[in-house]
């Protein structure tokens, strides 16, 4: 189930990690870095792991967008990378999608991002990065609910 880490530790943290997205039993997940708190959920979901993304003061916010917990401000923040919304989260060849997150009240929480096996990583905080199964592996008390997909061409290295 997990392939970073041993023993007793790794088995609470992974336990924990259930505890709280029950979800990802059905589809299974696996650790797949250690804890730091250098980066969060959306600069991971931007592939950046230098700093967190947020937009507040002690974060990185792209310029010219809004620094408001909004879903629109993310969506913006995301499109500043060439995402654009797209209908589900199915894999797709060519394209490489996130999924953002919203609480009950509609303030982003949480971003995921496909990858090319077509599972989902996200960084849990600052704990530990993971691989699910799906966006709605998520669901919850602490995250919400995945509220808007988007995708972008995959961007080909030469």
């Amino acid at each position: 189930m997990a392939s970073v880490g041993t023993g007793a530790g790794f088995l609470g943290l992974v336990a924990g990690i259930l505890q709280k997205f029950p979800g990802l039993a059905a589809g299974g997940f696996s650790v797949t870095s250690a804890a730091t708190p250098r980066y969060n959920c959306i600069a991971w979901a931007a592939e950046k792991t230098d700093k967190n993304w947020w937009p507040n003061p002690d974060g990185f916010w792209p310029p010219g967008i809004p620094y408001e917990q909004s879903l629109g401000a993310f969506e913006a923040a995301f499109r500043t990378l060439g995402y654009q919304r797209c209908e589900d989260d199915s894999l797709q060849p060519n394209l490489e999608k996130i999924a953002i997150y919203i609480s009950i009240l509609g303030l982003p929480t949480h971003a995921a991002r496909q990858l090319p096996n077509g599972r989902w990583t996200s960084k849990l905080g600052p704990n530990v990065d993971i691989e699910h199964a799906n966006p709605a592996a998520l669901r919850g008390q602490d995250y919400g609910s995945p509220a808007l997909i988007m995708a972008r061409q995959i961007r080909r290295v030469l």
